[in-house]
């Protein structure tokens, strides 16, 4: 495995400065003195949401004190609403920003981090770096380890089941209090509004059934072949006359999502990959009767939102990070690694081969499931009649 210059060096300064750090720790925190918190989950999207059970564990347990978020920066937008974070630090990634970033956060003054999901080797260092006193990460393997309050009992993913469990423990390491797992996504009057006049101008009627397609992930091993989304939504849109299909992703995924939609034709697809800012995703998923997707972060936010998913799984386990309560309302289709070993974000497959395991009849009878089981949409117009 190839480690950065960068890392090698920071590593031998951290363990200069721990050896010379004074501040007593023994992993059991004094709440009186915790008044200013660091929280991290500085990765992909569906990483973070995953990360909102615990941020909520960390407000009980802390209800006085200013918590902050370090937080990747394209996803910011989606958490200014949350009610258990205060202040939002944008996060960037690499060794670039990274001593800039330290110094920053070194002037808040923290007491306490909690890292629920970050970027190592950074994640750690960042934390130690930005003078808190406790440090609590899970699992904790890394070889920064040295620098955090609970270095001892070693803890590696397998110790743990679903991605929610695993940062609802490291809170609890931290003082957060028990909660339960589901995750917080605030979809605001104002947004619900702006999609339903997107959908208004592109024909989508307010009573009218719509289904979700996210064909992107972030890799290559998440995704569905994008001609089975075609032949999907081909057959759905034959089979039911009032449906239409709204063709999600972010803005680097709008070529593929107009691809798609483009061969399903017709006025009754829209792709909104590109066209909608993120801030409205949640809204627009919300709208939806039900959403197919592969393990993304779109899926995760569907499921906080209330809107029922397919979810197509085979690289990835269902149990570490499908939908996690809820479960009468998700449909779950699970594959095997076709590949021993998997080679997962480095899948040499342009489409991988695991996820054509999973097949365009048993996914069509899934979303038929989902649909058949949604209450028809009433007219607004109708209900302000009656």
């Amino acid at each position: 495995m190839h480690i950065h210059p960068a890392e090698t060096l920071l590593y031998l300064a951290l363990r200069l400065a721990k050896r010379l750090d004074r501040r007593r720790d023994d992993g059991r925190v004094r709440r009186e003195a915790v008044k200013n918190i660091l929280l991290v989950s500085s990765t992909a999207l569906g990483d973070a949401l995953l990360s909102t059970p615990a941020m909520r564990s960390m407000r009980l347990g802390y209800p006085e004190a200013r918590i902050s978020l370090l937080l990747h920066a394209a996803y910011t937008d989606l958490f200014l609403d949350n009610p258990d974070i205060d202040d939002i630090i944008p996060y960037h990634g690499g060794y670039r920003r990274f001593f800039r970033l330290a110094w920053s956060l070194r002037q808040r003054r923290f007491d306490l981090a909690c890292i629920l999901h970050g970027n190592e080797p950074q994640a750690t260092p960042l934390a130690y770096l930005s003078g808190a006193r406790y440090i609590f990460k899970l699992p904790n393997t890394s070889r920064f380890r040295f620098l955090l309050s609970n270095r001892e009992t070693v803890q590696g993913w397998n110790d743990f089941g679903h991605g929610i469990e695993q940062r609802l423990k490291t809170a609890e390491l931290a003082g957060g209090l028990a909660t339960d797992r589901r995750m917080t996504v605030t979809v605001t009057a104002a947004a619900a509004t702006e999609i339903a006049a997107a959908l208004k101008a592109r024909g989508i009627a307010e009573n009218a059934p719509l289904l979700g397609l996210q064909p992107g992930a972030s890799t290559a091993s998440r995704r569905w072949a994008p001609q089975r989304f075609v032949a999907l939504a081909k057959r759905m849109l034959a089979e039911r006359p009032e449906l239409r299909i709204v063709v999600t992703g972010s803005a680097a995924e709008r070529e593929l999502c107009r691809h798609i939609a483009g061969e399903i034709g017709g006025e009754r697809v829209w792709a909104s990959a590109g066209e909608l800012p993120l801030r409205l995703l949640p809204a627009l998923l919300k709208r939806c009767a039900a959403l197919v997707s592969g393990d993304t972060g779109p899926m995760h936010l569907a499921v906080a939102v209330g809107t029922p998913v397919v979810a197509l799984f085979a690289v990835s386990d269902y149990r570490r990070s499908g939908p996690a309560y809820d479960l009468e309302r998700h449909i779950v289709i699970q594959k095997h690694k076709t590949c021993d070993p998997c080679l997962s974000k480095r899948c040499p497959y342009p489409q991988a081969i695991c996820m054509d395991n999973i097949s365009l009849q048993e996914v069509a009878d899934a979303v038929n499931r989902q649909l058949d089981r949604q209450p028809p949409r009433p007219e607004r117009n109708a209900d302000a009649a009656a």
